[in-house]
C-alpha cells in the first residue's frame, strides 16, 4: 500500500483517466521530444491521461488560492502583491522528477490564461563541493545536510512576497558542482515548479521550504524499478556525458557496460537507497498528490490527499 487511504483516496489509471472526459488538453505546437529525456520516453496517451487530469486540478487549486487571496485583501483592506503558485515535486534519484516537471510546466502554460511557468531544481541550492569536502559531505551530496537551505527558504520567502528581482544559483552536472553563474527570474511568473529529492522535507528550523507550497506532488515507484531506471541511466551517460574531457566522472568512461553497472549499483545501494529510504521516502505521505509509476514509466496510480486532511 503506498499511501493511508484514511488521508489519501486512491484512484487507479483508468479511473484517473476517466476524469479527462470534460478536460482538454491543449497539445498544439508542443514537440513532446524536447520534454523527454534518453531515459524517459512520453507518449501522446500518457500526457493526456495522466497529466491532463492532473493539470486540471492544479489549474482549480491555483484559482481557489487566488480567489481566497484577495478575499484576504479585501477584508484586511491592504491590497498585496500576489507571488507566483508554487508546485513543489519530490520524489528519488533517477524517478522521472525531471522529466515529470517539464511535462507539467508545457501543459501549465497552455492552461487557462497561458501562465507564464518557470522551473527551479533544488541542485542549484548545494553547497559547494569545497565546502561539502571540508565538511566530510561529498558522499551524502543530495542528502538534506548538503543543502543551503537558509538560501533556499530565502529564495521561496522573496518568490512568494512578490520580489520583483530575484536570482537563483546555477547547478552544472557536467563539473558536479555550484557554478559562478546566477539566472535571474522576473516578478511575471505565474507559476513556479520547484523540484527536488528532498522538497518536502522537515527540520528544527521553524520554517521548512513546502510552507511555501500551494500544492506539492511526490513521483513515486518501486524501489526495484528506479534502480534499474539508474543504472539505465549511468550507462546512458557513460556513453555521452562522462565522455566530455570537463565531466566530474570522466574516470567512469571507460568502463565496460558489466564494469559500469557494478560502480553505478555499488553506488545505488550505499547512497542512493539510503538516501532514498532514510530522507525522501518518509515524506512522500506529507505530497498532496502522489503519482506512482509503473517499471515503463508510465502512470498506474495517483493518490489524492483527501480534503481537510493537510
Amino acid at each position: 500500500m503506498i499511501a493511508n487511504p484514511r488521508l489519501f483516496q486512491e484512484f487507479r489509471r483508468e479511473e484517473w483517466t476517466a476524469l479527462r472526459s470534460d478536460v482538454s488538453v491543449p497539445l498544439a505546437g508542443v514537440d513532446l521530444t524536447t520534454l523527454a529525456s534518453p531515459y524517459q520516453p512520453i507518449t501522446l496517451d500518457e500526457v493526456t491521461e495522466a497529466y491532463g487530469p492532473m493539470c486540471r486540478l492544479l489549474s482549480i487549486s491555483r484559482a481557489a488560492a487566488e480567489a481566497a487571496s484577495r478575499a484576504r485583501d479585501g477584508f484586511l483592506g491592504k491590497p498585496s502583491r500576489l507571488g507566483p503558485y508554487v508546485i513543489g515535486v519530490a520524489g528519488s534519484v533517477a524517478v522521472g522528477k525531471s522529466t515529470f516537471a517539464r511535462v507539467l510546466e508545457a501543459l501549465l502554460a497552455l492552461g487557462p490564461g497561458s501562465p507564464k511557468v518557470e522551473i527551479v531544481t533544488t541542485d542549484g541550492f548545494l553547497y559547494p563541493n569545497a565546502v561539502l569536502a571540508e565538511r566530510g559531505l561529498m558522499g551524502r551530496k543530495g542528502f538534506p545536510e548538503s543543502y543551503d537551505l537558509s538560501r533556499m527558504v530565502d529564495f521561496l520567502h522573496g518568490i512568494k512576497c512578490g520580489q520583483t528581482s530575484i536570482e537563483v544559483p546555477l547547478y552544472s552536472h557536467l563539473a558536479y558542482d555550484i557554478t559562478d553563474e546566477m539566472r535571474r527570474l522576473d516578478s511575471s511568473i505565474d507559476v513556479l515548479i520547484f523540484e527536488g529529492l528532498n522538497v518536502l522535507q522537515t527540520s528544527s528550523s521553524s520554517t521548512v521550504v513546502s510552507d511555501f507550497f500551494d500544492f506539492s506532488i511526490y513521483v513515486d515507484a518501486e524501489e526495484s524499478d528506479i534502480r534499474n531506471w539508474f543504472l539505465t541511466r549511468f550507462l546512458r551517460l557513460k556513453a555521452t556525458a562522462f565522455q566530455n574531457p570537463q565531466s566530474y566522472f570522466q574516470r567512469y568512461k571507460d568502463l565496460s557496460d558489466e564494469e559500469a553497472v557494478r560502480v553505478a549499483s555499488k553506488i545505488w545501494q550505499e547512497i542512493n537507497l539510503v538516501n532514498l529510504r532514510e530522507n525522501i521516502e518518509p515524506t512522500r505521505a506529507r505530497a498532496d498528490l502522489i503519482f506512482h509509476k509503473a517499471f515503463d514509466h508510465s502512470m498506474d496510480s495517483v493518490w489524492l490527499r483527501r480534503i481537510g486532511m493537510g
